[in-house]
């Protein structure tokens, strides 16, 4: 039996920038729905030119890791490092602001919940990978 070895949609150099024009359409209608449809152009033009530099710059190495279509184990891994690093970024951003604004006398909604949100995928996602592996 022979296996056919396909590409994974993500793996492809169109993935990318199908994907930007995609959410900038999705952030078009959002702004339009909300009665700003000259923000939601805007919005829709910035996305499709950075859809289309990802898909002209592919001679880069970093651009191809990217996009998906460079992507081996060592970007894999750069990959993973850069995702821990923004989310605890995120994470730090939303201290702070839960701070402030408990500090100024409001709620700190809708901080606190995300943080509960961030603090509860970050235990499931330990104890999944302890018990998966």
């Amino acid at each position: 039996m022979i296996k056919q070895r396909s590409q994974p949609i993500t793996r492809s150099k169109w993935f990318m920038p199908l994907f930007s024009l995609g959410m900038g359409g999705v952030v078009l209608a959002a702004l339009w729905l909300g009665g700003n449809p000259g923000a939601g152009l805007v919005s829709l033009g910035l996305m499709a030119a950075f859809g289309l530099f990802i898909l002209l710059a592919g001679r880069s190495e970093t651009i191809r890791g990217l996009r998906g279509d460079g992507r081996d184990e060592r970007f894999a891994q750069m990959d993973l490092q850069a995702t821990a690093m923004a989310g605890l970024a995120v994470i730090v951003a939303l201290i702070v602001a839960w701070l402030v604004a408990i500090a100024r006398g409001e709620s700190g909604d809708p901080y606190d919940w995300l943080l509960a949100i961030a603090g509860l995928a970050y235990i499931g996602a330990v104890a999944f990978f302890r018990w998966r592996g």
